[in-house]
């Protein structure tokens, strides 16, 4: 048992960022619950690593009622979530016009809605202690346009709302709420990049490349510690200088 070990809940860890924070919490002690819709490569290998530290379990995070039900049990299991890391999210790169409303529904549901559902369930589990992190991660998208992100934009620009009320609202509780905006960051989500786009990103940012997962662990290992104790309502961006 680690002395610091905490109990943290990140959802959509079976790959690209999810995964490395998923593996990074588990590396530094902590106890880790994540669900995504299927098992990965990466997640296995986790768990045969770590063993009972890693709870995951196969989960649609748009179905409610599981959602809840798979909350519940976990509190049961575990007595408390020290802290959540809304992760889950779909990209959608698409001119607006030309996008299907089925496209638009599915976006928002997955990256927004889904995202309320269990913040409000874990933070009635912080209420009851008193105490509590939750931490989401949106974008660089939400504060500035990009052509043919009008969707996935607007889902990240309302997480950053989100972010600020909530940390108003569950401060006096104990609870802290901050979000990280990454920018480009070299995972399965920026593989689509074609080298010309990709070139173009790199002259842009002041630092001259694309972010690595490392750049977003570290900014998350100090949000969970309490280096961060004095800190709510944030949204800190990691993006090489691309939005300065």
């Amino acid at each position: 048992m680690f002395a610091n070990q905490k109990t943290i809940l990140i959802s959509g860890g079976s790959r690209g960022l999810g995964a490395a924070m998923v593996a990074d919490s588990l590396e530094h002690g902590h106890r880790v619950i994540t669900f995504s819709r299927r098992a990965s490569d990466d997640l296995k290998r986790l768990g045969d690593a770590f063993g009972e530290r890693l709870v995951w379990e196969a989960l649609d995070a748009t179905d409610t009622d599981a959602v809840t039900h798979f909350v519940k049990r976990m509190i049961a299991d575990h007595g408390r979530i020290d802290a959540l890391v809304n992760n889950a999210a779909v990209s959608l790169e698409q001119l607006f016009p030309l996008t299907s409303p089925e496209a638009v529904e599915r976006t928002l549901t997955i990256n927004l809605t889904a995202c309320m559902v269990l913040t409000q369930l874990v933070s009635r589990n912080m209420l009851a202690h008193s105490a509590g992190n939750i931490i989401n991660i949106g974008s660089i998208l939400g504060s500035r346009g990009y052509k043919g992100t009008a969707v996935y934009s607007a889902t990240k620009a309302a997480l950053e709302g989100f972010t600020r009320s909530l940390a108003r609202e569950l401060g006096s509780r104990g609870i802290r709420v901050n979000c990280i905006a990454p920018g480009f960051i070299e995972t399965d989500m920026t593989e689509g990049l074609d080298p010309k786009q990709r070139r173009q990103i790199e002259r842009r940012t002041p630092l001259g490349r694309l972010g690595r997962v490392e750049d977003v662990l570290g900014l998350l290992r100090f949000l969970l510690s309490e280096d961060a104790a004095f800190m709510t309502g944030q949204v800190l961006v990691v993006d090489g200088g691309l939005t300065c």
